[in-house]
């Protein structure tokens, strides 16, 4: 039986410190804040009940096999997880709207083509299939196995791009998602679509690789899921999972150094002076903290995969709305109201500024368990910004500026908005950064193949034996889903060591 000791108790860390209980091991819990769950956090007053990170699950079969290899009780036991059907309603700028049904391709196709007219169904049909060439060439060795030493044939972009054909100039292929919007898809609302995708995953189009086709594709085939009560009721029965395998926990306590002896790490230190012996260590939080913590020890050299993909991704503005009468019964649980610009958008969220008409997500999930009575109910409103830095997201006029403009746009998807409003609640990337501990408040999006290895994460193992990484900021990546992943590579490396080579 090995001691293992956890810096951070987010989802990913919590994945990890279940599986290495129920190998065997002591698991040690050590978290800066003063509760569990890292972003998966939850805002409460007068009975009104808001998620403040994520508001849906995709490829809850992730959190399935975490349940059912931690305990006798599934995750159907010990949460409901609803199917979000439609998945999702989209307005775009043209003031066309259109509802996509969940894991539904043939229905997303008939949507798409109702709306958007005949044919288009057919180019978004297409491009899934090309979607899912690139997720079955790259699901196990980017989701499912470590990151591999020879990291680099991950480099090379997975997505079968349409050859362009162009009189008088040589033929050309699809490299960005905006590239695949503009040239393969041909129709501006579609690339919208597409786009929203990659900005809600903190991507921009410009720049991500066409692999990110992947994204669309396992929400579209893999469905939405939304968890009564808020995704924070998956973060409490994950962590009284843990509870049940005996790791123990110790909030408010800031890990301040990782103990190294004979090239390993055996620990680490608290601050007040506090040791904790180990015989691994595990680091599930933002790696730029880590240099401090190894006392100059090179834990990633020039052949290692930077800390933080390229380029720094942003972080989230999110406005909690509590609002006086119900909601409807023909609301749709999320809606997308579409910039009429997202070139300028990425440019802004992208580039250290904010844009003027945001692409905004509404979030109402009509859960009774979010708000005090059937007479009112619980909006979410949240828009992809630059993270805290190059934005002062603590200038409250700032923030107050901005949260309005959100509204405005959010009027699109709820008329009635502005009238109902009894109070709302800003939350920024400066207020991430204050509970995650992530440098501005940045929202780590998944690992991609393609774009050279620019958007992989560092390996689950350093270069300092026993010093592991999990969490959305080490291989594969962020989001629930991806956090949870890594909680299984990491104890797989620790219970069978370097020879693992992820799950079968």
């Amino acid at each position: 039986m090995a001691r293992i000791v956890v810096i951070g108790a987010g989802m990913g860390a919590m994945a990890t410190a279940a599986r290495l209980a129920v190998a065997g091991h002591r698991v040690a819990v050590y978290e800066r804040a003063a509760t569990y769950g890292g972003a998966v956090d939850r805002f409460e007053r007068d009975g009104f009940s808001f998620d403040t990170g994520p508001g849906l699950l995709h490829l809850p079969a992730v959190y399935r096999d975490l349940f059912a290899k931690t305990g006798k009780q599934s995750l159907e036991q010990c949460v409901e997880l609803m199917p979000v059907d439609p998945a999702s309603r989209h307005i775009f700028a043209d003031g066309t709207a259109v509802s996509l049904p969940n894991a539904s391709r043939a229905g997303v196709v008939a949507a798409l083509d109702a709306a958007l007219g005949d044919g288009a169904g057919e180019r978004w049909g297409d491009f899934m299939n090309r979607a899912r060439d690139a997720w079955d060439r790259t699901r196990r060795p980017l989701l499912e196995e470590p990151l591999r030493q020879d990291w680099q044939v991950l480099g090379r972009d997975p997505y079968p791009s349409v050859r362009q054909r162009r009189m008088l100039r040589r033929d050309r292929q699809a490299t960005t998602l905006a590239e695949i919007g503009e040239w393969e898809l041909a129709e501006p609302r579609l690339a919208a679509l597409l786009d929203s995708y990659a900005l809600s995953y903190g991507l921009d189009p410009r720049s991500a690789p066409a692999a990110a086709a992947v994204l669309p594709y396992m929400e579209q085939t893999f469905g939405s899921w939304y968890v009564r009560g808020g995704m924070r009721e998956l973060a409490r029965a994950l962590y009284e999972r843990c509870l049940a395998r005996k790791v123990e926990f110790t909030f408010g306590a800031e890990v301040t150094g990782v103990l190294e002896k004979d090239g390993r790490a055996v620990g680490v230190e608290l601050a007040g002076g506090t040791v904790a012996d180990a015989d691994s260590v595990v680091f599930a939080a933002d790696p730029r903290s880590l240099a401090r913590m190894v006392a100059g020890r090179e834990v990633w050299s020039g052949e290692d995969v930077r800390p933080v993909p390229d380029p720094t991704p942003p972080g989230r503005l999110t406005v909690l709305l509590a609002l006086r009468g119900g909601r409807p019964a023909d609301a749709v649980h999320r809606t997308v109201v579409h910039s009429p610009d997202a070139g300028a958008e990425a440019a802004a969220a992208f580039g250290g500024s904010h844009a003027e008409r945001p692409t905004v997500t509404v979030l109402r999930p009509g859960d009774p368990l979010t708000c005090p009575d059937d007479g009112h109910e619980a909006v979410t409103l949240t828009v992809t910004v630059a993270p805290q830095g190059p934005v002062d997201w603590t200038d409250e006029a700032l923030a107050g500026r901005y949260a309005d403009d959100v509204v405005e746009a959010a009027l699109r998807a709820v008329p009635d908005l502005r009238e109902r409003i009894l109070w709302r609640e800003i939350r920024t990337p400066a207020d991430t950064a204050a509970v995650t501990a992530a440098a501005g408040g940045c929202v780590p999006p998944p690992a991609l193949a393609g774009a050279g290895g620019r958007c992989l994460y560092p390996s689950n193992s350093t270069r300092l034996a026993g010093l592991h990484l999990a969490g959305g900021w080490a291989h594969p990546g962020g989001g629930l889903a991806h956090a949870g992943m890594s909680g299984a590579l990491v104890a797989g490396l620790i219970v069978e060591g370097d020879g693992f080579r992820g799950s079968q």
